[in-house]
């Protein structure tokens, strides 16, 4: 399980989408505060999600070779797979060119509140639903557990903590240089999207095989 919610931790902080768009949050006039707003509601929404996980298994993994055990490892596979396919969709058939979105336009009169729902609504909810059906194998009795899922939450989160570090400490410097990332993710979105989802897909399809098997 740590492993896995590892994988899946990084493809979601190396998500192109998010990252852009924090980015651009950055850059504006009230950056650092609509910044926070954004990473705080982020983290909270992955926590929210783990929780909601938690209430359902109560802290306890399935029994071993049991009915809810074998459906745990069904749903990471339907995961995996669904990842797997979106992917390949994506790759076989791009969304057509389009201009930014037409909140960008409005960055600079967001308030935090529309910055917070954002996160919200830029999460990449298959990878976050892969690291539900994960943490499905949680126990929280013990410490390692605990440990592997603050870690996901925290690495799922990353990206966003260091962009907004940098902006806190350098801004001057942070913003070209942001600026510039920004330019690239935009260029290689559709390559980071198709990438990210087939990987970690085919890592979850994998062990989940072969967790049914064995």
């Amino acid at each position: 399980m740590v492993l896995d919610l590892m994988v899946i931790g990084t493809a979601v902080t190396l998500g192109p989408l998010h990252n852009s768009a924090f980015i651009l949050l950055l850059s504006s006039r009230r950056g650092v505060r609509l910044g926070l707003a954004f990473l705080l509601s982020w983290l909270a929404n992955l926590i929210v999600v783990i929780v909601c996980v938690m209430l359902l298994t109560g802290g306890r993994p399935p029994a071993p070779h049991s009915a809810p055990s074998t459906a745990a490892l069904a749903a990471k596979l339907a995961a995996g797979l669904a990842l797997v396919l979106y992917g390949a969709y994506r790759h076989r058939r791009p969304p057509p060119p389009h201009g930014p979105p037409r909140w960008t336009a409005r960055v600079e009169s967001a308030s935090p509140v529309t910055a917070a729902g954002l996160a919200w609504l830029l999460q990449p909810w298959a990878l976050v639903g892969a690291g539900a059906a994960t943490a499905l194998g949680a126990d929280l009795s013990t410490l390692a557990d605990w440990l592997a899922l603050t870690a996901y939450c925290l690495l799922a989160t990353l990206s966003l903590i260091v962009m907004e570090v940098y902006v806190l400490r350098v801004p001057a410097v942070a913003n070209a240089r942001l600026k510039d990332l920004r330019t690239w993710l935009g260029q290689h979105q559709e390559q980071l999207v198709v990438t990210l989802s087939l990987l970690v897909g085919l890592w979850m399809t994998a062990r989940s095989i072969y967790d049914l098997v064995a």
